[in-house]
């Protein structure tokens, strides 16, 4: 039998070689296929029927909120309860509140109004700022009252419950200055004198005045 060159050895060895490699290559292939099924995560990416195109979640994975705070119910007017009569004088107790009974060099005391129905029914007063009205004094000298520069008054008529006590919700700021509607703009007005000097709030809403006055002290 005649012998072949070398160089046709190497050349078969190559082609063995070579077909060895791309044997290898196909089965890692199909074993990579087999195993990775790389098409798997789009599919489970797919959304499902249920959810919407907008992206909301399905009825079972939506999470329930707390349902919003009630606003209060404000008291009845006169005119939602037409039942409802007119305070009288001998009915309502008007009195001065006030934050503090004494107040250092710099405080400004806070003032407001306690309405007390001391009769056995329910009765309706206008408690509007346009009714309202607070005077400070010191002896007879009326040092400021609260309607000298007040702006835009306002009428709210509202009822007020047997046997029941209410404060107006924001008091009024006495700055400690001799009020006039002539110098509501000033800002030099005189200043009322401190040290312990006495004096005394006096007040009035819906047509009725505080039987008695609140003694404070500035100092």
């Amino acid at each position: 039998m005649p012998r072949h060159s070398a160089a046709v050895y190497r050349r078969r060895r190559l082609v063995t070689l070579v077909a060895a490699i791309l044997l290898v290559a196909v089965i890692g292939a199909a074993v990579w296929l087999l195993l990775a099924r790389p098409w798997a995560s789009a599919a489970e990416a797919t959304p499902s029927p249920s959810a919407s195109a907008s992206g909301s979640p399905s009825p079972d994975a939506t999470t329930s909120e707390p349902p919003a705070a009630e606003s209060p119910s404000p008291e009845p007017s006169a005119d939602e309860t037409p039942g409802i009569v007119a305070c009288e004088a001998t009915d309502v107790e008007v009195a001065a509140v006030t934050d503090a009974d004494s107040y250092d060099p710099g405080v400004l005391p806070q003032l407001s109004i306690s309405l007390t129905n001391r009769g056995s029914t329910d009765c309706a007063i206008d408690v509007g700022s346009t009714t309202q009205r607070m005077t400070v004094s010191s002896g007879t000298d009326v040092w400021w009252t609260s309607t000298d520069c007040q702006e835009n008054p306002s009428s709210m008529v509202a009822t007020l419950t047997a046997g029941a006590t209410v404060t107006s919700k924001v008091p009024v700021t006495w700055d400690r200055t001799r009020s006039s509607v002539e110098t509501c703009a000033d800002d030099n007005r005189p200043r009322a004198p401190g040290g312990g000097a006495s004096y005394h709030v006096a007040v009035e809403i819906g047509g009725f005045k505080g039987t008695t006055t609140k003694q404070i002290l500035l100092y």
